[in-house]
């Protein structure tokens, strides 16, 4: 495993890092709690020392796996952590709602408490914005508050964390460039380049530290995708928009799976590869839930860096959409 610093933050964390929601939530298949535990700490004796969790993951569960797996190596771990959803007051939620987010002061103090109960910790590395709205960044109170937490040692360093069904370059930009913020999680694969390149020069010039998940673009870009395809019932009324999807997403593929022929790397590593050629990005959380997966994962690091003629035709295939006609907006959504 190699290692590299989160923009101008003294944290040194794992190329590729754990993203704790695939043991916490059953949104990516049923993990029992002590498997969850045994993937964690398996993580860290291959040199995973990044974990990114959230209060929301299993309402608490994805901070408390983190405790009961690393309650004797705390201070061997970075862990990231999020805010900004309130499930204390509303737990009543359909399929994956988005829940309602409350960014007062006095909430964000509450929520940073009970993270630290339940990591059993007394700080937090990065504390993260969960998916704020442009409008919640330009909010000053939320940014004092949060400076308070670290004058107090409750937390090391703050950021924000976006996604894509909220709306995420304005908010990308702002975050940088309003804001200074010090790290930023970001989509950004292969296959869905933007508008996570647009951040790259902000994010040099802030020297702000990215974090990037989905690098395997809805698992388009693991063998596993090939192995298990997707199948939807026919009576889903969104069967037809993903089955469009689908068939795109099995195109682009073909054309970029040369990243792993006779390369000393597999697709999955060859994915991540790409996401770590851009110097901005410290750290990459790629979706664990199996041993031999992870042991797969975990070597990326040390796997061939892509070449520069590689990155370049990466780049003009995904600029061209890969020949593809583009698909609406609504579909692409309903992928992810």
């Amino acid at each position: 495993m190699k290692y590299r610093k989160l923009g101008r933050t003294d944290l040194e964390l794992s190329e590729v890092g754990f993203g704790v929601w695939t043991v916490s939530t059953g949104w990516w298949g049923k993990i029992e709690p002590a498997d969850g535990e045994k993937l964690l700490q398996q993580a860290l004796e291959l040199g995973v020392t990044f974990f990114d969790t959230a209060d929301t993951y299993g309402l608490g569960v994805g901070e408390e796996i983190l405790a009961k797996a690393f309650h004797d190596h705390r201070h061997e771990i970075v862990i990231g952590t999020k805010f900004g959803y309130d499930w204390y007051t509303n737990q009543e939620r359909t399929g994956h709602q988005e829940r309602p987010q409350k960014w007062e002061p006095d909430f964000i103090r509450y929520a940073c408490e009970q993270s630290l109960r339940r990591l059993q910790t007394d700080y937090i590395d990065l504390y993260q914005l969960h998916n704020p709205r442009l409008d919640t960044i330009q909010r000053d109170e939320i940014f004092e508050t949060l400076d308070d937490l670290v004058r107090e040692g409750k937390l090391r360093h703050y950021g924000i964390a976006i996604g894509p069904d909220i709306g995420w370059e304005d908010e990308g930009m702002a975050s940088m460039q309003e804001r200074d913020i010090e790290s930023l999680q970001i989509i950004y694969s292969a296959l869905e380049q933007q508008p996570a390149r647009n951040f790259f020069p902000a994010a040099e010039k802030a020297n702000t530290g990215l974090l990037s998940r989905v690098p395997h673009a809805s698992e388009v870009l693991t063998d596993d995708f090939v192995a298990k395809k997707p199948s939807f019932d026919a009576d889903d009324h969104r069967a037809h928009r993903r089955q469009q999807w689908l068939e795109s997403a099995m195109k682009k593929r073909e054309q970029v799976v040369f990243m792993a022929s006779e390369t000393g790397r597999t697709l999955s590593q060859a994915a991540i590869q790409f996401c770590l050629s851009e110097p901005s990005i410290a750290s990459v959380l790629p979706n664990i839930v199996r041993l031999d997966q992870l042991a797969e994962l975990a070597a990326s690091s040390e796997t061939p860096p892509l070449e520069n003629d590689e990155l370049e035709y990466l780049r003009e295939r995904f600029d061209e959409n890969f020949g593809l006609e583009r698909l609406p907006e609504e579909t692409l959504r309903s992928s992810r």
